[in-house]
Order: structure tokens, then sequence, then C-alpha cells
């Protein structure tokens, strides 16, 4: 059946039953001068948001983070997981790691990872205007990431002081930098896969990768800078007491001095995905995700959300921060740092709910839901029941949203928008951590439970 195109009759109705109701007008009058989802905010719901919580790490670390115009969330909710231990061990103030030394490794691991997925894409006969190589292609050099792929850097590369690394301008906003890395590695591509298809042997392609490496190494070397092989950390102690560690290379930095209170081999991944094709106590992965060759595969334990949020809350008891990944952009009140359920009243003002009316396995099989940000819980508060109502969330935008630069998130809201989130595994039950040792189920690469923790 071919539908008719909208009538002028048609159009006439409808701009007659918008007119007929006064409130559209007042709505429309608030909408056209300040942004819809400010208009929409709920007041009461701002006044009932109170930070205080029934648990509550031991110390929260200073300073509050800033990304800037990066995806790099991922990258900073780790080392600012990390940090918490750490501040501790040696008495300090304060502390950063180094955030774009590890976006330095991954920018080149990643960059020699897409170009051997570009030969293996070619080898499987997977055709350039296909699904898979045209997803591949389509944002080959973004700048998020997930779990496992943090791990595979700092056990390959350790990590370093923020002092002894300390940002760019394209460390900062990484655009054009991006920008370029993509035009080359497609460029390369190109190179690559008629190689394949002309027979040249692994040696060849292997000589030819490596010389396209220079030209990555170089480009991410110039606008990031080179972390020095070895370093040596100079700090004042909260006794204002110097104290000198070093000099030291970044991956035995990580094995004396951090692993001892943080080793990411301890650390479990687990996500919660309810789609009826995925089910619980099951292990994934997604096809051609990662960043580097060799290193672990992304693995994805599925679990209930409800299991999810007793893990976190078990964490925080035992002085643990939690990284976790979720959908940052529903149901949030940026500049107020509210992620909660109602606290934008959609209905008073446009007539209709919006997102919610779907579960969260329809919002991620038709595109309205997937992971895109990162974080760390730092609280939480626990009914007479022992079940989570609400969390503080420690972000990585600066000091200026919030509660300088804490959010406070429902526990509706988690059990709606978060996706993944990593604990300890020793207070992970058995049962649970032996979906570890399955054979997992891949997902194709397009699947929502590939999407990367990337939003600034």
């Amino acid at each position: 059946m071919v539908y008719p195109p909208l009538s002028e009759e048609q159009l006439n109705k409808l701009k007659t039953a918008f007119y007929t109701d006064p409130k559209n007008i007042l709505a429309q009058n608030a909408c056209t001068r300040s942004e819809p989802l400010e208009v929409c905010i709920s007041n009461s719901r701002v006044q009932e948001s109170i930070h205080v919580f029934s648990h509550k790490i031991e110390a929260e670390a200073k300073p509050v983070t800033n990304q800037k115009s990066t995806g790099r969330c991922w990258i900073f909710a780790c080392l600012n997981v990390i940090r918490v231990p750490f501040i501790k061990k040696y008495e300090l103030e304060d502390f950063e790691f180094s955030q774009s030394y590890i976006f330095f490794w991954d920018k080149v691991e990643r960059s020699y990872y897409f170009l051997n997925l570009v030969v293996e894409t070619a080898r499987r006969k997977e055709p350039v205007d296909g699904r898979l190589v045209s997803y591949l292609l389509s944002t080959p050099m973004n700048d998020g990431g997930q779990w496992d792929m943090l791990v595979n850097l700092i056990n390959k590369h350790g990590l370093m002081p923020k002092k002894n690394f300390p940002e760019s301008v394209s460390s900062e906003a990484s655009a054009q930098l991006n920008s370029i890395l993509t035009s080359k590695v497609r460029e390369f591509a190109i190179i690559l896969r008629k190689m394949v298809e002309d027979g040249n042997s692994d040696a060849d392609i292997k000589s030819k990768i490596d010389e396209q490496m220079v030209i990555i190494f170089r480009i991410v070397g110039i606008c990031i800078g080179i972390p020095n092989s070895t370093f040596t950390w100079e700090y004042l102690d909260k006794s204002k007491q110097y104290q000198s560690k070093g000099p030291i290379t970044p991956l035995d930095f990580y094995k004396e001095y951090v692993k001892p209170v943080f080793n990411v081999d301890d650390k479990v991944c687990l996500v919660t995905d309810p789609r009826p094709s995925n089910k619980y106590n099951q292990a994934y992965t997604v096809d051609c995700l990662g960043n580097v060759v060799g290193g672990r595969k992304v693995i994805y334990n599925n679990q209930p959300v409800e299991l999810l949020a007793q893990l976190c809350a078990e964490s925080i008891k035992i002085n643990e921060p939690v990284w976790f990944g979720c959908q940052v952009s529903k149901r949030f009140a940026g500049k107020l740092g509210l992620q909660d359920l109602r606290i934008h009243d959609y209905k008073l003002v446009f007539g209709v709910d919006v997102s919610v009316p779907m579960t969260k396995a329809q919002r991620m099989i038709y595109g309205e839901s997937a992971m895109s940000h990162a974080m760390v819980l730092t609280a939480v508060t626990l009914d007479e029941k022992n079940k989570p109502t609400k969390w503080r969330v420690e972000n990585s935008w600066g000091d200026d949203r919030g509660e300088k630069g804490y959010l406070l998130m429902t526990n509706e809201w988690f059990d709606e928008y978060v996706f993944e989130i990593v604990v300890d595994k020793s207070i992970v039950p058995k049962e649970v951590l032996d979906v570890f040792t399955q054979d997992p189920i891949v997902l194709p690469a397009w699947d929502p439970m590939g999407t990367l923790a990337q939003v600034h």
C-alpha cells in the first residue's frame, strides 16, 4: 500500500488542534526562548535531591578532573578509581594519573589494531561496501573505549603521574587529531586491502603496516608529545615531606607502586543486557572490538541489573569506588547534575512522555539506548531492606556542574540507563565468575553493546 502525502486538510487540523489547547501556547512561548529540557525540569524533584548518603567511601580524591573536549571519560573514570587507594597509601593531598599518557598509547595501539583489522576483514572476503567494513571505516579513530581496553593498555604500558606527562592541546581537544588519523588509516586501508586481494605474503603486508605505523606514531607524537621511557616522581606528602621515586619506567611504576593497591587484573566487568535474544549468565564479546593486538578480548558477563546494583553497593561498603558505563544523556539535568527518571516533566510541557514508556530492552533494539559515558560511583543510600535508593557519582566534566562536579543518580535511573560496572572479583559470587570461563557468543560489530564510552 502506498500512503498518500499529508493533505492541506490534515495540516490545518493539526494546526487547529495545537492552538485549541492554551497550554501548548504557553509551552511554545517558554521553549522558543529557553532550551526545552530546561523548561521540562521538575522543581519538586530538584528540591528532593539531597547529596547525603548512608554509605560513602572514606575519602573522595581531589581534584575533580576534566576531560575537556574529548571522549576520554573511560580513561578518566578508570584513573579516578585507581587514585583513591593510591592517595591513601602514599598520604597525598591530591593526585592525578596522566590521562594523556594512556590516551597517547591508545591512539598508537588502536591504529595498529585497526590496520590489522583491515587485513583480517579483507581475508574474510568482507566487501568494502558491506555492513561490517563500512561500520569499521565510519569512525576508526574515535576516543571511546571499554574496561578491557584499559586493562590492555595498563598491563602493557603502565601508568605515569600527570605532572610527568601533562595535557596538550590535542589531548584536551582531540577532534583535529582524530580527523587526521582517520584520513590516514582510511588511506592505508585502501593499500592493505589491495595487497590482500593481490595475494601479497604475510611478511610483505606486515612490512607495509610497519611503514604505516611510522607515520601514525609521528602524527600522534607531534600532537600529544611522546612520554619519556623513564621518569622520577617527586611529591610532598600530607606532612609536607619531600618524597622521590625513580627513575623508573611507567610499567614498573604501575607494578611496584600502583598494582599492590589496585590490580586491574583483579577487577571484573559485568554488564546488563535485558534483550530477549541475550540471556543472563552468558558471556558475550563483540566482533572486531579492541585496541591492542594480542591483548585480551572485551568480554561481557551478562547479569540482571539488580545484581549490578547490589555489587556496586558492596564495593562502596569496602571503600572501593566503582567504574561504570551508562547512557548519560537521558533524563539528565546536566547543570544540576541530576540523573532522575522524573527530573524532566515532558508530559506537562508536551502532553506526552518521552523514552521511558519503552522498556530498556526496547530502547536497545530500536536504537534509543546504548552506553555512551563512563563515570565513578562513590556513595550510596540503602533503605531498610538494604536496597539502593540513590547514588553519588564522580564525573570528569570539571567542578562547575552538579555538586562541585558530583552528580546524584536515583536507583530507578540506574536500572534503566546503567549498562556496565567494574568491581573487585572478591565480592562477586562464584557462579557469576564462572561465566567468564565460557566461550563467549560473538555479537556483530554494530551491536549496541559494542558502543564505546566517549561522551564529553
